[in-house]
Formats: C-alpha cells, structure tokens, sequence
C-alpha cells in the first residue's frame, strides 16, 4: 500500500468503530457487502468514492478531507498518477521489460439492496448540500455490532509523526493527529456554522474545525501560544469542513477558538475549553 492508501485505511476504520457498526451492519446500510468491506477496511483493496462517502454519511462525518485523501490514493492505485517518461536507453543498453499494470480499484460487488436502507441519515455536516439540514438518528442494529476480526496488517491508527511543541502550526492530518481525537466542544454560530475544538492526547495538541461556512469567513486557534488561522476561501471550502493548525495543548490547557464571519456587521463568537475538563463559551464583541 502507498502512504496515502494507508492512512486513508486507519481514517476508514476509525469511522466504521465510530458507528459501532459490524461488517455485516455496514452491508445492510451500504451497496457493498461484508466481504468487501472486510477488504477495504483490510487494506486489502481501494474501496470504490461511493463506499467513502457512505461510511462517512453513517459516522456523521464531513466527506471531503477523506474524499481528497482518497483521490491521491486512487490516483496511485490505478497509475494515474503522473510519472515521468524514463530516458531512451543507448543503443547498447539492454531495453526495460514492460511493468505489469497496476491492478485496477476494486469496486465492490454491489449488494442490489438499497431497497432495504431502513434509515436515511442526512449529514450533520451537510457537506454537499449547504445549510445546516435536520439529522435523523440511526437506531441501534438490530444485532450486536460485534467487531469482526480485522488482519493486523493495518494498524487501527498510525503512529502520530509529533508531538507537543513539534506540533506547532502544523497539519493535523498529515502528522497523523487528526485519527481518533477528543471533541473537546462542538459550538454553532449565529451565522449557522459549526465550530468544534478538537484534542489530540497522543500528539500533545489541539485545533478548531468548522463547517457550514461561507467563503471570507474565518477561524483562529490557540492554547496561550501562537494563534493560527484557517480562512474559507472558495466554494470548496464551504461544501466541507476547513480547519486550523495544531497549537500545543495538554491536560489543563485552555483552547481557545474564535470565529469570525465574513460579513462586514458580524461578530466574533469564541469558544473554550479547558481540556480534561467542560467547555465555556463568549461572545465578545467583533473589533471594527
């Protein structure tokens, strides 16, 4: 597997235990069956955008840093990845055997039971759609979502590439932070969007994610350090979930996230949280 394919394998799972769903649950709510999810959560095969966007849709989850993740990982997979074309050999020089193509994505084999979805959750996040959607919540399975064994080929989540003050102003998801953090606070604001503080104890650090935004709008982090901004700044931005860099933080930290709109009469709203402990929020008013 490429890096990209197993990190996106680690992010996979750590959706599916979010669910609490078994393989077989997974089968009955998706187009793929349990076989097929056992490979893909195996890291045995890419699974199709479509199975993504569908684990993501029943853990809640905004689709659009997994889709991306997943995009560099198929782009490997199936070799479309931009290889450069290797010189001409002399005319001396034995000739390069041709490779072996690289296996195609699997697709999974489609169930034909879609008939059967019991529920219809909307994204919390309404990543595709806008706004901010009424969610509907999933019922508990009906059998015991007992954990099929999974090949230790994979690791549930991958080692974390820092920590603490090595975490400073860095990406959450690319130095393996962002696999199973803490929520610290979840916070809407009076502009619709959602703020959460997130905490990763591995990694000693803590960021701020929002969604349901509008292009302009802004987000800050800090922990008594520097502060670090994320900015909305297309329609991408908006139709997913845009997050800060990592601020060192550890228990009996206070992380702090500030919003600030894009519109010109907005006002800031804040939030924190003291970690390890209950969150508190302000609203103090936007400096004009």
């Amino acid at each position: 597997m490429t890096a990209e394919h197993t990190r996106l394998t680690a992010a996979l799972r750590e959706l599916r235990a979010r669910t609490g769903l078994s393989l077989a649950a997974l089968s009955e709510r998706t187009s793929y069956s349990k076989s097929s999810w056992e490979r893909y959560l195996n890291g045995k095969a890419l699974p199709p955008r479509q199975a993504v966007q569908d684990l993501c849709r029943l853990a809640n989850e905004p689709g659009g840093r997994l889709l991306a993740l997943w995009e560099i990982a198929e782009s490997d997979w199936s070799g479309r990845a931009a290889v450069p074309a290797p010189a001409a050999p002399a005319a001396d020089e034995p000739r390069p055997q041709p490779q072996e193509p690289p296996r195609p994505a699997e697709t999974g084999r489609p169930r034909g039971r879609r008939g059967r979805l019991m529920v219809v959750l909307a994204s919390a996040y309404t990543v595709i759609v806008g706004g901010v959607a009424l969610v509907l919540v999933l019922p508990p399975d009906r059998e015991a979502p007992q954990d099929e064994p999974l090949s230790a080929s994979v690791p549930y989540s991958l080692a974390p590439q820092c920590h603490g003050t090595a975490c400073e102003g860095r990406d959450p998801l690319r130095l393996i932070c962002g696999i199973s953090p803490d929520s610290l606070t979840k916070y809407r604001t009076a502009t619709g969007a959602h703020v959460e503080l997130r905490y990763s104890e591995k990694c000693g650090a803590s960021w701020a994610r929002t969604w349901a935004t509008r292009i302009g709008d802004r987000l800050e982090v800090t922990a008594g350090g520097p502060t670090h901004e994320a900015r909305v700044k297309d329609r991408a931005d908006t139709e997913t979930y845009v997050f800060t860099e990592m601020t060192e933080a550890h228990p009996g930290s206070t992380v702090r996230a500030c919003f600030r709109p894009a519109s010109a009469d907005g006002e800031r709203e804040c939030v924190e949280a003291l970690v390890g402990a209950a969150a508190t929020t302000t609203r103090p008013p936007s400096p004009r």
